[in-house]
């Protein structure tokens, strides 16, 4: 389906609904608009419904780093449809699925969007951040592979996560996760200012705080996210799931790498504090409300207050089958060592 087709049946409900509106206000009803959607047309005012911002990107400063033209973005795709399927059924976000998902060609278009109008505020514009994140996702291919699949961690793993449409548009453990990416590539390239701004801002509109010089792979989920912290010199693997509250910390006031390190496929249990420069294992586990102050061997199960190895995991990448209900082993390690 083309985006023409797209902006043609959008612009006619939002024309419908419009002219419904001000049938209501002057008394009379008005017969529902004819015309089609035409990129200069002058039937819907655009100008009324939409922020400025909203109707057109500036180019890159530079030439970006796309996709092959020829490739299909399936992700993409389907958040298209989902956006069209959801004005359908609730009318009333026609015009902010159309500002957010159908009025842009592509996923990074959208969700530069999508981050500028979340993170704004009256000293930091959502223009100035629209074209800041816009500028540093479309000329990064790496984000550009991230955004995807941290998408589809979040589709796959999370029970409430209905649909690819809904982790872009409410999702702040996505949001934050974006906004993260954005801040360690100006991080990296050494506008560490505007990096730890957007750290702040983060921090502030999400309850999420993610240190710009920290790494972190590709697949990521954090379910929830409200109270994740993670330090500077933390580095997460890729496939690796993260639930509310967890700190990744250091141990006091020592300089250099002094926070831990995650192993792909982990999974990390809500309200977990691990503090150091220790390694958590490939594909282990840490139960919810551990405390973890030395290294974690792979695919184990830990679990306490200090965290000890309780058993081992059957699955290689836990953090994809999100299982994590520890209590059993957990309960019957203390009754043996008591």
């Amino acid at each position: 389906m083309t985006r023409l087709s797209d902006e043609s049946w959008v612009s006619s409900m939002l024309s419908k609904r419009l002219s419904i509106q001000e049938g209501k206000e002057d008394g009379v009803k008005e017969e529902e608009p004819t015309n089609s959607f035409a990129p200069d047309s002058t039937h819907f005012p655009f100008e009324k419904v939409f922020p400025v911002y909203a109707m057109g990107f500036l180019k890159p400063e530079s030439d970006p780093v796309l996709l092959p033209a020829d490739s299909r973005d399936p992700i993409w795709d389907a958040v298209r449809e989902e956006a069209k399927i959801e004005a359908e059924k609730e009318p009333i976000l026609s015009s902010f699925l159309y500002a957010s998902i159908l009025s842009h060609d592509c996923l990074e278009q959208a969700l530069a969007f999508v981050l500028a109008n979340r993170l704004q505020n009256p000293t930091l514009l959502a223009t100035q951040l629209l074209d800041t994140i816009y500028n540093v996702i479309m000329k990064d291919r790496g984000i550009q592979h991230s955004i995807r699949l941290d998408m589809q961690a979040f589709k796959d793993r999370d029970p409430a996560c209905l649909s690819y449409c809904s982790a872009l548009l409410y999702l702040k453990g996505y949001h934050s996760l974006q906004s993260y990416r954005v801040a360690h590539v100006l991080w990296n390239q050494g506008r560490k200012v505007l990096a730890l701004a957007l750290q702040s801002r983060i921090s502030e509109v999400f309850g999420i705080d993610i240190h710009p010089a920290s790494r972190i792979g590709e697949g990521i989920l954090l379910d929830h996210g409200t109270g994740v912290v993670v330090g500077e010199t933390a580095v997460i693997g890729n496939r690796v799931s993260l639930m509310h509250g967890v700190t990744l910390g250091g141990t006091g006031k020592e300089i250099g790498d002094r926070h831990p390190k995650l192993g792909d496929g982990a999974l990390i249990g809500a309200c977990v504090i691990i503090l150091g420069n220790i390694k958590i294992g490939e594909g282990a586990m840490i139960a919810a409300g551990s405390l973890v102050l030395k290294d974690v061997p792979p695919h184990s199960m830990v679990a306490g207050t200090p965290a000890k190895v309780i058993g081992y995991m059957n699955e290689k990448d836990p953090s994809l089958t999100m299982n994590h209900d520890a209590s059993k082993e957990f309960f019957e390690h203390v009754a043996d060592t008591f």
